[in-house]
């Protein structure tokens, strides 16, 4: 198992790094079969207006998923132990997930649909950050809808970037504010998605308990 300490604005000394690597080495100690590599991000953030709080982010990948966890502190190494706890749970969410998709059938998956609002900015004006602070590549192969939804559990996000097996496309599943999911897709220029039949874009509303029933 590869395992990889990043820091920001914090110096990764042996002693740090030597509680890292006991402390996650354990979390993932029973799932190391399925664990090809641990990324683990160490951060101080400091705001003259805010107490200063340091941060612990794992980021595993695990057979093609990646499974998240952060946790942040007033003190680096409460948030390691935090994190570790965490990562540790998100991975026997993970291998019980996959241990009832294999004992389960598999019904079909129920989808609610609902209109797409067609202005998603009103009378905002649209920022961009002044400076790109991070940039991360990921890898994207084809999912299902269901398939998505996992992933967006997982890493401990409210959004999930894929690309769609059944379209090709690329959309966007969403955590939303009232409850349930909803998944973005695409327009062309003439008002239709790349979809079948050609029809209008539209929201998906995934309805979570069934695709979780898989």
């Amino acid at each position: 198992m590869k395992l990889v300490i990043h820091g920001k604005n914090i110096e990764i000394t042996d002693a740090i790094r030597e509680y890292v690597h006991q402390k996650i080495e354990k979390a993932v100690s029973h799932f190391q079969s399925i664990t090809n590599e641990v990324d683990v991000h160490l951060s101080v953030a400091r705001n003259p207006r805010i107490n200063t709080r340091q941060a612990a982010e794992v980021t595993i990948y695990a057979n093609g998923n990646v499974i998240r966890a952060e946790e942040s502190s007033e003190n680096l190494y409460a948030s390691i132990d935090l994190v570790a706890d965490k990562i540790a749970r998100q991975l026997r969410k993970y291998k019980e997930r996959r241990q009832d998709q294999k004992t389960q059938s598999q019904p079909e998956e129920v989808v609610v649909v609902e209109s797409v609002v067609t202005d998603l900015i009103g009378d905002r004006t649209p920022e961009l950050p002044n400076e790109v602070v991070r940039t991360k590549y990921f890898s994207m192969p084809p999912m299902t809808l269901a398939e998505a939804l996992e992933q967006l559990q997982l890493v401990g996000h409210d959004f999930y970037m894929f690309r769609n097996s059944e379209t090709g496309e690329i959309n966007v599943i969403y955590e939303r504010n009232h409850g349930g999911y909803g998944v973005i897709h695409p327009r062309n220029g003439n008002g239709h998605t790349n979809g079948k039949n050609g029809k209008s874009t539209q929201a998906n509303i995934v309805m979570p308990e069934k695709l979780h029933s898989k």
